[in-house]
């Protein structure tokens, strides 16, 4: 699913939205977690999932093309932990694969 899906959906699932206040509503909540995520918090919505940042230590990679060793710097990267809800609804699914 797009983001574009997900405003269809929220539109047609409520009426009373119109497409543009669909996309104004799915824009403010990424926005609000990433926001969140820059400042180092950790996101939680119960029943979904949670978002933190991991960090990544500096390391020696390889250029796949070369083989030369190239220096990778460190980063800080966005890690979703699916939440108990969430996992059991995929599991009983079993149709995802």
């Amino acid at each position: 699913m797009t983001k574009s899906d997900l405003i269809v959906r929220l539109a047609e699932r409520f009426p009373q939205l119109v497409t543009k206040d669909a996309d104004f509503a799915v824009k403010t909540i990424l926005d609000a977690l990433s926001a969140a995520l820059v400042k180092g918090d950790r996101v939680e919505i119960r029943g979904f999932g949670s978002f933190s940042l991991n960090y990544r230590p500096p390391r020696v990679g390889r250029n796949p093309k070369s083989g030369d060793k190239v220096r990778v710097p460190e980063k800080w990267v966005p890690h979703f932990k699916a939440g108990k809800e969430l996992r059991e609804r995929v599991d009983k699914s079993g149709d995802a694969v």
